[in-house]
């Protein structure tokens, strides 16, 4: 009877039932969750990121309050003066053009080197150092000293550091995703399901980086998670996410679809074999993406800047992907397209190698070309 029936197998029933419905239902929700996105900040943490009772986080509030919010991140500005006439005089203007800067809250006097070549200026900003508007400081403060200055300090790295990150997010994601989708099509001789993949989890990380922006800047929720203050992202959580979330989710996949393919090749029904497929390795997905979760929750509640952002973002990372994408997202489009899901361009079919990992040629069961499943 239908009560008897598994869990994984009603689902999977339901969600097959009206795949066009499924499928854009869980992109639209997944879309929603991701609109956050677009507004993510990243920096480095530092003191004003600890929780309120700890002493290095009220040294910096006590700092703030007395000497404003630019005193817990001075800049330091080194100016090259060897080729200036009069060295002291050149101190003392490039001094006052600091000062003139907009967002700057004091300068202090230069420093000369003992050979008298170079000067140091300590700037204090109006702004605190994870401020987007000390951020844009640092470039205006390079722009009014010119070729021979330069601005450094514990605030000018971390900037620099994030923006290296930053950069780096668009290379990574393409050198990721291609690479999967390569891979994908060899072992599976197919064009919807490493595209139907990568989109997947491309959707589960704009979902995931949606609510971490959500809670840790814009301060839903952030009680109840435990954040102290609200504020910019730790600058390497992205690449952290995506290159974990990215194992777990294409080692998720592989288990679902690897079964699938396995039944539609013994009886060319695609709907069937997507219900056996998810029935036979279903649980193994629900359980490992559960576990996983709960290990990445376990880190939540720890009062550390840096290890909490990236806890939560892998916790609902792997609870969307695993039970949004692979577990609804991806029966619903195999049903959807039915046949079309193995299809793979001859074209494409002769470029690429045929590994046949598991001797589909020798158990007789070649269709055209070797169906190859991977486990």
């Amino acid at each position: 009877g239908e009560g008897r029936r598994p869990a994984g197998e009603r689902w999977v029933a339901l969600v097959t039932r009206r795949p066009s419905i499924t499928a854009l239902a869980v992109v639209a929700a997944l879309g929603v969750l991701a609109v956050p996105a677009a507004d993510l900040r990243l920096a480095l943490t530092d003191s004003g990121s600890a929780p309120a009772e700890r002493t290095e986080r009220q040294a910096y509030d006590l700092t703030a309050a007395a000497f404003g919010p630019g005193a817990n991140g001075p800049l330091l500005v080194l100016a090259d003066l060897r080729g200036e006439a009069d060295r002291p005089a050149a101190a003392a203007a490039l001094g006052e053009r600091l000062g003139a800067v907009d967002g700057v809250a004091a300068v202090a006097p230069a420093q000369r080197s003992a050979d008298g070549e170079y000067a140091l200026l300590r700037v204090i900003p109006e702004t605190g150092p994870r401020d987007e508007r000390t951020e844009r400081l640092v470039g205006e403060l390079e722009a009014v000293g010119g070729p021979s200055v330069g601005v450094t300090g514990v605030t000018a790295v971390g900037i620099d550091i994030s923006a290296l990150l930053r950069a780096a997010l668009l290379p990574f994601v393409l050198v990721v995703v291609g690479l999967a989708v390569l891979l994908l099509m060899v072992a599976f001789r197919s064009l919807v399901v490493p595209l139907k993949a990568t989109l997947g989890f491309l959707l589960s990380v704009g979902a995931t980086l949606g609510v971490i922006v959500a809670v840790f800047q814009w301060g839903w929720l952030a009680e109840l998670v435990g954040v102290a203050r609200t504020g910019p992202v730790i600058s390497f959580m992205p690449i952290i996410l995506m290159a974990v979330l990215f194992g777990l989710a294409m080692d998720y996949e592989v288990f679902l679809v690897s079964r699938m393919h396995e039944e539609y090749v013994r009886g060319r029904d695609p709907l069937r074999a997507v219900a056996r497929g998810a029935r036979a390795s279903g649980r193994v997905v629900a359980a490992t993406a559960l576990i996983m979760t709960a290990i990445f929750a376990g880190f939540v509640p720890t009062g550390d800047a840096t290890l909490k952002p990236i806890a939560l973002a892998l916790a609902v990372g792997v609870l969307l992907d695993a039970f949004l994408v692979r577990m609804t997202l991806v029966p619903a489009v195999l049903a959807l397209v039915g046949h079309r899901a193995w299809w793979l361009p001859r074209w494409v079919d002769r470029s690429l190698p045929n590994v046949d990992v598991e001797g589909a040629r020798l158990s007789g069961s070649d269709r055209g070309h070797a169906p190859v499943r991977v486990v």
